[in-house]
């Protein structure tokens, strides 16, 4: 048993299995109102905060995070509301992590619709895309040369205009397909079928990392 207790809230955006092989931690599903409360009371001494519930039920309040720091509890986020809330709580001791949490620490996000998805209650297989990696996406594509930049903000704001449970790459490239000012949407395609980043994953997995580093191994 190691000497720290870890505590991970993961769900959506890392399957359990893998999250494993990088880290010998807890892993509890998407955080809650009360989780990181009840965490602390057990003795926690690191919490991951990595996924959480946004919209179905009572998110993770900020004071649940500052009481866990005053508790002498390290608190990591990163790739989803813990990016959200490490940008918002870093200045308190909260530790983000990846480049969504710096997305949100520099402002360049705001809204939690950003990382929200929807996905399988039991397995937390995602059912949507995250407009974070949406918008990820489109900007490596621009970078690559397969559309420009107008092509890039007229696809991105098809997938703003959708509720967050109804964004994927096979709608949104439908919408784009029947408005004839956007073209060139054949390369595009092939890209995010076969070169798509999953940028919420990526940081995840930084986290956990992370985590380890923090513990000692």
């Amino acid at each position: 048993m190691h000497e720290k207790k870890v505590v991970v809230f993961l769900g959506p955006s890392l399957e359990v299995e893998t999250a494993n092989t990088i880290l010998d931690a807890e892993y509890r599903p998407p955080a809650s109102r009360g989780d990181i409360f009840n965490a602390v009371r057990e003795g926690i001494k690191i919490i991951g905060l990595i996924d959480g519930v946004f919209f179905q039920a009572c998110a993770i309040a900020h004071r649940e995070i500052l009481y866990a720091l005053e508790n002498g509890v390290k608190v990591v986020g990163a790739s989803s509301m813990g990016a959200l809330r490490a940008s918002e709580l870093d200045s308190y001791g909260m530790e983000g992590v990846g480049k969504v949490y710096e997305l949100y620490r520099k402002g360049e996000l705001v809204s939690d619709d950003e990382v929200a998805l929807i996905f399988e209650p039991d397995s937390f297989k995602p059912l949507s895309e995250p407009l974070v990696n949406i918008r990820y996406n489109l900007g490596l594509a621009e970078e690559s040369g397969i559309i420009n930049k107008e092509v890039k903000e007229k696809v991105l704001n098809i997938a703003k205009s959708l509720y967050y449970p109804e964004r994927d790459y096979e709608r949104i490239l439908a919408i784009a397909e029947d408005e004839p000012e956007i073209m060139a949407l054949e390369r595009l395609k092939k890209f995010l079928i076969e070169d798509k980043k999953d940028l919420k994953r990526e940081d995840a997995i930084e986290a956990l990392k992370r985590i380890k580093e923090i513990r000692g191994g």
